[in-house]
């Protein structure tokens, strides 16, 4: 097995399971053998992030991503003040930041990522805290908690929705926000607005941020009174807005919206209705 031998004269072996500490340490264990070592020994000299393959080292001992020599300008090394001279593969480092893997932190969430690939992993993840932010409530947890969260405590209307199949809903306009919950745990949230006479209405995914790879195309129909009959209003969109804070999504800033004119709403006053059918997929 090839060990690198860092300026701390600490070993590191490549398959090196790593936690991260708060502060810029790290734990490396491999079977009853624990070390620290500091994270800037992995951080790219340029980008100042971890390093990520393929890895090439200076004459002074500076190391940096593939990606980031590309745009250096004479691809001499920056941080030596004598001329550390140009960079040349590091195969030692590369085995290091390809193999060495960092459990995520948040609470639920047992992925072990490589150490390049944790901060994208991080918030991105399905774990990943979102929030209630009803009037004095402080409330921080995955997506499948918050909702277990609101519904209990602030009495938010949930209803059950599967991917690719309509899910038809009589939705009161004064109760502008509910809940949906996929059968795999996605949360989504139902926000109901008004922009001038016209109604709006939208889906957003509850999550902390959105993920490239994951993405949730939906379509929204709204059918009018019985005196519209066979006239409806429709809206898809390729892929929903994303939130972490459910309560603070306005359905009229949002950029897919279901227009729903005033000949489709049912009732008046504080009895108005709509009549509405969903459908979210997932990609």
């Amino acid at each position: 097995m090839i060990f690198l031998q860092t300026t701390e004269g600490t070993q590191v072996a490549p398959g090196t399971s790593m936690v991260r500490n708060r502060g810029s340490l790290l734990t490396m264990e491999k079977g009853d053998r624990k070390a620290r070592v500091e994270t800037s020994l992995l951080d790219c000299r340029l980008c100042f992030r971890p390093l990520k393959p393929p890895v090439f080292q200076c004459n002074g001992g500076h190391s940096a991503c593939g990606t980031c020599l590309v745009e250096l300008p004479g691809g001499q090394c920056p941080m030596c003040k004598h001329g550390g001279g140009g960079f040349a593969p590091c195969l030692a480092m590369d085995g290091i930041v390809s193999s060495a893997t960092i459990k995520c932190s948040h609470d639920g969430c047992q992925s072990h990522v490589t150490y390049h690939e944790h901060d994208d992993h991080h918030s991105a993840c399905p774990h990943a805290p979102c929030f209630c932010t009803e009037p004095g409530c402080s409330f921080a947890g995955p997506p499948p908690a918050l909702l277990g969260h609101l519904a209990t405590l602030h009495s938010w209307p949930v209803h059950k929705i599967e991917y690719g199949k309509v899910l038809w809903l009589q939705v009161p306009v004064s109760e502008p926000r509910r809940l949906l919950l996929a059968e795999d745990g996605g949360v989504f949230l139902l926000v109901v607005g008004l922009l001038n006479a016209i109604t709006v209405v939208s889906v957003v995914c509850i999550r902390a941020s959105t993920s490239p790879s994951l993405q949730y195309p939906a379509m929204m129909w709204a059918y009018g009174p019985p005196d519209v009959a066979g006239v409806r209003c429709m809206v898809d969109t390729e892929a929903v807005t994303s939130s972490s804070k459910p309560r603070d999504v306005v359905a009229e800033k949002l950029p897919f919206v279901l227009l729903v004119p005033p000949t489709h709403v049912f009732g008046a006053g504080a009895s108005k209705e709509l009549s509405l059918e969903i459908r979210v997929n997932k990609m």
